[in-house]
């Protein structure tokens, strides 16, 4: 689910991707992995500012599933949620 590294310049990476079963045109998978990426971009701090507080570094995977593009509204929000609970694991993770 995630891995930790101990590289501390940089606290965390993403990747996307998405199916090309699902997008059988390039601009599609291509817009899709576009929106997941300013969701990210737009939502990263607050994890980012745990890991450097931690002095921890993550590498992060997202595979977008869905079989219809994406609406940047909903896919911000679901990035949101993501990163929210993956802040709150880790909080409990590094405690324990």
């Amino acid at each position: 689910m995630y891995d930790f590294v101990d590289d501390k310049e940089t606290p965390l990476q993403a990747g996307v991707t998405t199916s090309s079963r699902h997008f059988k045109k390039a601009v599609e998978r291509n817009r899709v992995k576009r929106v997941m990426r300013e969701a990210y971009r737009l939502q990263k701090i607050p994890l980012q500012e745990t890991l450097v507080l931690k002095q921890k570094s993550l590498i992060l995977f997202f595979i977008y599933v869905g079989k219809e593009l994406p609406d940047f509204a909903d896919a911000n929000k679901k990035m949101q949620l993501i990163l929210l609970k993956l802040s709150n694991l880790l909080d409990q993770q590094i405690e324990n």
